[in-house]
């Protein structure tokens, strides 16, 4: 079962679009749906969690960047949260860190 949330932030008017590799692999139905409701609501930033995600397809950084545009238009941006090493490659190749922001993983520390 492939499972995605999407969380609001009504003070900060911030969704919080969690996604995970099984429901990238069923296709982008659900994330679509995901970032559609999230501009529906109002917001002018969405942050999607990439944690849980180990590659990307450009139809699925296509839908970031219509998120985005819609969420520049109010002032707002798409950030990309938490991409592995392999997705944070990606975006770097395709030019998109410069568009959109990235939030890089927090490095864990070892005792």
């Amino acid at each position: 079962m492939t499972t995605a949330t999407l969380v609001a932030d009504p003070v900060d008017d911030e969704r919080v679009v969690r996604l995970s590799q099984p429901m990238l692999a069923d296709g982008l139905a659900d994330v679509r749906w995901l970032l559609h409701q999230a501009v529906l609501a109002g917001s002018r930033r969405i942050v999607v969690d990439l944690s849980r995600v180990t590659s990307l397809a450009s139809p699925a950084l296509a839908s970031f960047l219509w998120a985005h545009r819609i969420c520049r238009a109010r002032g707002g941006a798409v950030v990309l949260r938490s991409p592995d090493r392999r997705v944070e490659d990606v975006l770097r190749r395709t030019g998109l860190t410069h568009v959109l922001e990235v939030q890089p993983r927090r490095s864990r520390r070892v005792a």
